[in-house]
Order: C-alpha cells, then sequence, then structure tokens
C-alpha cells in the first residue's frame, strides 16, 4: 500500500476503527498488567468498551473531516468506561478538537493533536501521576512534535511518536513502585501505544503486534504490592472500594469545584467534558458523597453507576489461586483479599444483577441460589469460611435456606448470626443499615428490623391449574405474591399482574419502590411498569436495579 502523505478523515476513522479491533484482541493481556492496589482490574476491557461506543458514533457520521472528528468526540465522551476510558476519551477529544478545523492534515498539525492530547488527558486528572499512561502519552507527542519541527514526514513523526512511547512505557516500573514490585508495565500506557500501533498500519502498512500470551504478575508478586501499601499506612487507592461513575450536567464554571469535593473522598478522579455535560469517574468509599458532591453545586448526575472493586480484585485473585491449585470456589465475591471487618455478609443471590448489587452494598460472601436452587449447608459454610472477617451475617433470602443457615454457627469457630430474610427485597433493606465495624449482634438487629421494614412481593408464573383469593388460575397466568398473604394478583398478562401487586403493596405512607428485573424481565415490560407509577403513584421514588434473576420477572420492595 503507498504511505499517506496527509492523515486524511478516511485514515483518522480508519485508524479509530483499527485501534478498536487491535484493543480486543489484546485486552485480555491488557488486563493482566493491571495490579493491587490499582483495582480498575479490566483496563483493556474498559479502553475496548469506549472504542465500540466510538465506531458505533462513527458509523453514523459523514465521512467529512468535521463530522468524523465530532463523532469520536460525542461517541468517547458518552461512552467512556472505567478509569481507563474515561482518560482514553479525553486524549481521543483532545486529538480531534485540534484536527477537526484543519485544511490538511500534515505531519505538523498531526503531532500538535497529539500534543493536545496528551494536554487534555492531564487536565481531566485531578492529581496527575507519572509513570501512568499519561507519561507514555506526553513523551511520544513531545517526540512527535520535534519530529514534526525538524521536518519528518507524517510515517516519520508517527514512527518517532511511537518509539518514545515505547520507550517511556518500559520506564513506567521506575516511576511508580507497585509496577516495579509487579513485574509490569502501565496497562493503559500499553493501550496507548496500540492506537500509535493502528495509526502506522493505516499510514504505511506496519504490521500490528501480536497479544501478548504472558500470565501478567505471580501471586507473589501481588502480595509483595500488598504488602507495600500496607505499610505505607494512610488511605490508598487500595483502600477504596467503589468505582463510581455517571454523567452530570452541570455548567462549566463549576466543575473544579466539583473535582476538588471528590478530591475530599475519593482518588482516580477523572472529569471530561464542556458545555455542561461531564462524564465522571472516582474511586471512593463514600457512593453517597461521591453523588451528593454534584447536587450541592446544582449539578443533575444520571446514569449512575457504581462498580465494587473489592470484589473484581477478590475475583481475579480467586482466579489466580484457582488456575494455581486446580480447584474453585464454590461461591462467588469471597473475602480472598479483601480487608478485614469485625462482621461480614454473606448473601445468597439468585441472579448474576443481585450478587453485583449486594457486593456494591458491602457483601464480601455472594452464594448462588434462591427458589428452586437452595445452597448446600456446605455452599454457604464455605463463604462463611472464606469472608475476611471472625463474625458473619448471613442473609438467606428464602425461607428454605433460613434453616440451613441456622446450623452455620455450630459448625465454625466464627460467630454467625442469620437475619431471617425470605426475599432478595428485604436483603436490600437490611442491607442499608448493615455497618461492618459493629458486631454481629448488633447488625443482627438493626438489619432484622430494617428487613421487616419492607413490604415485599414477586412476579411468577403458574405451573398449573388452581384456585385462589383473587379468583381461578390457569396455567400460563402471571400471579403476584406477597410473603404472608399469599396470591394477591392473576392476570394473563405480566403488566397486568405487576400492576395490580404494586396496586396491593404501594400502601399510604409507603414512598419508596424498588423493582428488582429477572431475566424474563425486557426492556418494554419495564418502560410499561415505570409508566404505570408514574399515572398511578407519582407520589412515590422509584429505584430499579438489574438482578437477573430466574423464574421471577419482578421482585418489589416497598417501604
Amino acid at each position: 500500500m503507498p504511505t499517506l502523505e496527509l492523515f486524511s478523515p478516511e485514515a483518522l476513522r480508519s485508524t479509530v476503527i483499527t485501534f478498536r479491533d487491535t484493543m480486543k484482541v489484546h485486552a485480555a493481556g491488557i488486563n493482566r498488567l493491571n495490579v493491587y492496589p490499582v483495582p480498575d482490574g479490566d483496563t483493556g476491557t474498559n479502553m475496548a468498551r469506549t472504542l465500540d461506543a466510538v465506531v458505533a458514533e462513527l458509523d453514523l457520521a459523514d465521512p467529512e473531516l468535521k463530522p468524523t472528528c465530532d463523532a469520536i468526540s460525542h461517541g468517547s465522551l458518552m461512552g467512556a468506561r472505567g478509569n481507563s476510558g474515561v482518560i482514553l476519551s479525553q486524549i481521543l477529544r483532545g486529538l480531534v478538537g485540534t484536527l477537526k478545523d484543519a485544511t490538511d492534515l500534515t505531519a505538523t498539525k498531526v503531532a500538535e493533536g497529539l500534543r493536545a492530547a496528551s494536554t487534555a488527558a492531564y487536565q481531566a486528572v485531578l492529581k496527575p501521576i507519572e509513570g501512568t499512561i499519561l507519561t507514555v502519552v506526553r513523551e511520544s507527542a513531545e517526540a512527535g512534535t520535534r519530529a514534526a519541527a525538524e521536518g519528518a514526514s507524517l510515517v516519520n513523526m508517527l514512527r518517532a511518536a511511537r518509539a518514545a512511547g515505547k520507550t517511556a512505557l518500559d520506564n513506567t516500573p521506575e516511576l511508580l513502585a507497585v509496577l516495579k514490585d509487579a513485574g509490569v508495565v502501565d496497562a493503559g500506557g500499553a493501550g496507548y501505544l496500540l492506537f500509535l500501533d493502528s495509526a502506522l498500519f493505516v499510514v504505511d502498512g506496519d504490521p500490528l503486534p501480536e497479544p501478548d500470551e504472558g500470565d501478567g504478575p505471580t501471586m507473589e508478586q501481588l502480595e509483595t504490592v500488598s504488602r507495600r501499601h500496607a505499610m505505607d499506612g494512610g488511605v490508598d487507592v487500595s483502600e477504596l472500594r467503589y468505582e463510581v461513575m455517571y454523567f452530570v450536567d452541570l455548567v462549566d464554571e463549576r466543575i473544579q469545584e466539583f473535582k476538588e469535593a471528590w478530591g475530599e473522598i475519593g482518588d482516580s478522579i477523572v472529569v471530561v467534558g464542556g458545555d455542561g455535560l461531564w462524564n465522571c469517574h472516582v474511586h471512593t468509599n463514600d457512593i453517597g458523597g461521591a453523588i451528593e458532591a454534584a447536587l450541592l453545586l446544582d449539578g443533575r448526575p444520571k446514569q449512575i453507576r457504581v462498580t465494587d472493586l473489592f470484589e473484581e480484585m477478590a475475583e481475579e485473585h480467586a482466579a489466580r489461586e484457582a488456575a494455581i491449585h486446580g480447584a474453585a470456589h464454590s461461591h462467588s465475591g469471597a473475602g480472598f483479599g479483601l480487608p478485614a471487618v469485625t462482621c461480614a455478609v454473606v448473601a445468597v443471590a439468585s441472579g448474576d444483577g443481585l450478587a453485583e448489587l449486594f457486593g456494591q452494598l458491602g457483601v464480601q460472601g455472594v452464594v448462588t441460589g434462591g427458589q428452586t436452587l437452595n445452597p448446600s449447608t456446605a455452599e454457604l459454610l464455605a463463604a462463611v469460611e472464606a469472608v475476611n472477617a471472625d463474625q458473619v451475617v448471613v442473609l438467606p433470602n428464602n425461607k428454605n435456606i433460613i434453616p440451613v443457615a441456622e446450623q452455620l454457627d455450630g459448625l465454625t469457630t466464627k460467630s454467625v448470626r442469620v437475619v431471617p430474610t425470605t426475599s432478595m427485597a428485604a436483603a436490600l433493606a437490611a442491607l442499608v443499615v448493615y455497618d461492618p465495624e459493629a458486631d454481629a449482634d448488633v447488625n443482627l438487629e438493626e438489619m432484622t428490623d430494617g428487613a421487616a421494614s419492607v413490604a415485599t412481593g414477586e412476579i411468577t408464573q403458574a405451573v398449573r391449574d388452581t384456585n385462589s383469593d383473587v379468583g381461578a388460575i390457569t396455567a400460563g397466568d402471571w400471579i403476584g405474591l406477597v410473603r404472608g398473604d399469599g396470591i394477591v394478583a392473576v392476570s394473563g398478562s405480566l403488566d397486568g399482574a405487576a400492576y395490580a401487586l404494586l396496586d396491593y403493596l404501594i400502601t399510604p405512607g409507603r414512598e419508596i419502590v424498588t423493582v428488582i428485573s429477572g431475566s424474563e424481565a425486557s426492556a418494554g415490560h419495564t418502560d410499561a411498569l415505570l409508566a404505570w407509577l408514574l399515572e398511578h403513584r407519582p407520589d412515590v421514588q422509584v429505584e430499579v436495579h438489574r438482578g437477573g434473576q430466574p423464574l421471577y420477572p419482578y421482585l418489589f420492595g416497598v417501604e
């Protein structure tokens, strides 16, 4: 293929698409570069998902330069995932913000775009840290700028930028002890080099690199990293449990105040955007404070996403441990590698969404189970033994599991208490008042009261003909169940049964409705449900969570 002298709109588009495709191939290897205490263990995945959003936007854009640049800018802002994805979005936005008004995309202009990308990336981060993707982008941009100033062609400018970026990446362990301890380079920086590789592939046909099949840091190296930070004292990113991300409508003049407010409660802060719309990312232990920071500045947060980073890291450690010992854990979200607490919680969950939600609320051990799938005593005991606490509260979340859970205290040296929850919605209410630093008996009392404060109901489908207090039931009908009251609603449609059940549950004085959608609940059904609530119960606050539970399209909690 002929070498390009100018970086055309088509070349820009092809570079981004190639970057996305290459990132997907390399994502697993880049993920393996992540080390504790930087708990975003999915850098490659987040960068790939961010680029998916960019390419989707490109598919809808006109091929001219300005629409192409606008699509890259908007797609990266709206689709950014995780710390690495948000920084990548700002790199792309800085680049195309410089290129979009150019007459010709010469080596000099593209180098100017790379420099703008570096500046934008640094500006997005409240506390820039050298030895990360920031360093790699900056040093590659500086080298590209020098080469262009000396008259280098487009391809030679890109080669200079790529070579300097590789040198900077190789040097990241000398700048960050955590990388040196783990024997790896910075994951985000490795991802950024793939952008320059993609540009060189498009401009001159240079072959794309093969993915690294290495194993990443060993367990011994991870333990060295963990010990180093345990001895450092103070709160660092390794002790910040939650990743909070959302978009916020906030006037540009107040964004620095917003960053500083987040700086008081968290780290790994990245805020990108402009013109009143911002994509925000923080690691924190204070989820409420992270959201309240925007509200106090008259901002409007939306599309809020919370990830339990400790659970993410525990799963990574568990996978490594299983690979080493040739065995898998019988439960998920176990306490391996998590910080010690006075009292941990083990909960039974019937769907992947519920397991994730429980983790976000502080549960250290999640056991798969529920209706028709009751876990054994051995499975519950394994989770109790795995959590990093001598006192444990168990949430069985099903009446058939309560007697099994009550045997655990006599089978372990740990103190085990059982909150007799019979539904997932009741468990959520109990977890609102859970205090990891209180003892098990205090938590038992508070969490039992919390669970009792919520009225719960569920929708399922009848498997046989029968009669009920609300009328005859035919197999295939949808029925609404309330614990203690039995069948309270029957309908030939899922929507009809859900409306009738909610009408029964939402009595005067109840203000909050929690909706947990199951694997059989479509977006259309949920939208219809929310429309019904807006029309018939406009004063209640509604929270919707994806539970993923089988057999029960909807679980409701009303308090």
